[in-house]
């Protein structure tokens, strides 16, 4: 069995199990760690909190398929699944098992549940024909839009192999054709598209994580650059759904947000609606120095529709 055949028969099996499981915070993951949370229930504490565990533990037709993909870490006579399975609009994402400390590490969190909830919000009376998420990581984006567009082609582009690989599994086990495409951006996504989406890396500074670092700006500088390019793939009427972060500067100021507001001014053919979703995400950021003359990162959501 090659490796998207029994990673896919991993999800197939743990649905059928009626497997469910929300990712929380990094912080919450550790304590979980920690506590030793759900070790009566196996698969939670497995696939979910990534804990370590005992052969005996797994059933061995699913032990049998994490040694199949080369999923499993060993020391001694203790386990640790390399993937990590939640659940997300009704539907099994696979991702990278916690900590995702490795650069191509295929991340999903809390964001995740805000950027799926925004799409619902911004596209709802949407007939979007064809989707593109950019930097899909696990797919999660662009299989919601799916979901709630059912006769439109998925686009999933990103440039990290491993999160290309994840996402085309997810959505085969999900019931939705999607085609992969490594993309820097909207470099491999040509379009044009009516519903693009995307929940860019918002973190600042050199992590080395391509989940995780924005660029300049404050973390900023990768979303509002997306932006820029979702603007020139879009059909007339068509919509670029945004979820990211943004830092509020020392005074309150939103510094992405005007820059936002600046790139659709200076297109006369496009409108944006803008706003916050959650006012404090990632406190813990704000003792780094990139952050010094910041107040908070807040989560936000923008909507730039082409003029029809």
């Amino acid at each position: 069995m090659d490796r998207p055949s029994a990673l896919g028969a991993l999800l197939a099996a743990l649905d059928a199990r009626g497997y469910d499981f929300v990712t929380p915070t990094p912080s919450v993951g550790r304590r979980a760690v920690e506590r030793g949370l759900s070790k009566s229930e196996p698969l939670r504490a497995i696939f979910g909190w990534s804990q370590t565990f005992e052969r005996q533990d797994l059933e061995p037709a699913l032990f049998d398929l994490l040694v199949a993909v080369d999923a499993l870490d060993q020391d001694g006579d203790h386990f640790r699944s390399r993937v990590r399975v939640s659940r997300l609009a009704g539907m099994l994402f696979l991702h990278s098992a916690f900590p995702a400390r490795a650069s191509d590490a295929v991340f999903l969190g809390p964001d995740s549940y805000r950027f799926t909830r925004f799409i619902a919000q911004a596209t709802a009376d949407d007939g979007a024909m064809s989707i593109a998420e950019i930097g899909c990581g696990a797919g999660v984006g662009g299989l919601a839009g799916a979901r709630l567009h059912p006769a439109a082609r998925l686009v999933l582009g990103d440039v990290n192999p491993k999160a290309l690989e994840l996402a085309a599994i997810n959505a085969a086990h999900a019931g939705i054709v999607a085609e992969t495409r490594i993309s820097d951006g909207m470099a491999g996504l040509h379009g044009p598209y009516d519903l693009i989406v995307a929940n860019p890396p918002y973190v600042a500074g050199e992590s080395g994580r391509t989940y995780k670092d924005g660029g300049d700006m404050h973390g900023a500088r990768l979303s509002l650059d997306w932006a820029a390019q979702a603007m020139q793939r879009l059909n007339l009427g068509g919509k670029f759904v945004l979820y990211t972060g943004s830092a509020i500067l020392d005074g309150g100021t939103d510094a992405f947000r005007v820059a936002l507001e600046g790139l659709v001014a200076e297109a006369s053919t496009y409108r944006l609606t803008y706003e916050e979703l959650d006012p404090d995400i990632f406190s813990g950021e704000l003792r780094r120095e990139a952050y010094a003359d910041v107040e908070r990162i807040a989560a936000v959501g923008a909507v730039i529709q082409r003029n029809a």
